[in-house]
């Protein structure tokens, strides 16, 4: 009986381990993952806004009923800065710079603005770097300062040639 006990409380011997591969595979092969996980956010971005610039270059602006009025010119009947926004959208889709540009000037600049910003994120991304975007009252003013000029003057009777 007493051999029996001894076998029992004898420990099993541990598993071998296996080797660990070089430390260079390893990383190596973490590396592609780690970049689709950091990338992952700006692809998400992009199909997003492919889809929505795909919808409205589908679905016409310039014809009534298929998106809702600004209630800020239903209302008061003055244009807001994103006034023409989808008609200058639908354009640019269409390859007609022109008429974008009649429908929303400040909409294009903003189109290609963010454009610019998706970039540098997508390239901070890939070398695992975070897009840190810290605006201070100068930068605020100097986006609000032109979007409130451009919203007056296309509002006056001598920036009629604003008017979506």
């Amino acid at each position: 009986m007493r051999g029996m006990d001894a076998e029992r409380r004898d420990p099993p011997h541990p598993p071998a381990r296996a080797t660990a591969p070089p430390a260079r595979a390893t990383a190596r092969a973490g590396h592609v993952p780690a970049r689709a996980a950091r990338t992952a956010a700006p692809a998400a971005v992009l199909a997003a806004v492919a889809g929505a610039f795909a919808y409205v270059g589908t679905v016409d602006p310039n014809e009534p009923g298929h998106y809702p009025v600004c209630p800020l010119l239903r209302f008061t009947g003055v244009y807001c800065p994103g006034c023409g926004g989808l008609r200058s959208a639908h354009a640019l889709v269409h390859g007609d710079l022109a008429t974008a540009l009649q429908a929303n000037a400040l909409a294009v600049a903003g189109f290609l603005a963010l454009a610019v910003l998706w970039t540098v994120w997508v390239a901070r991304a890939v070398r695992g770097r975070p897009l840190r975007i810290d605006l201070g009252p100068v930068h605020l003013w100097t986006l609000g300062v032109p979007l409130l000029v451009f919203t007056v003057v296309r509002n006056l009777p001598f920036g009629g040639w604003l008017h979506p």
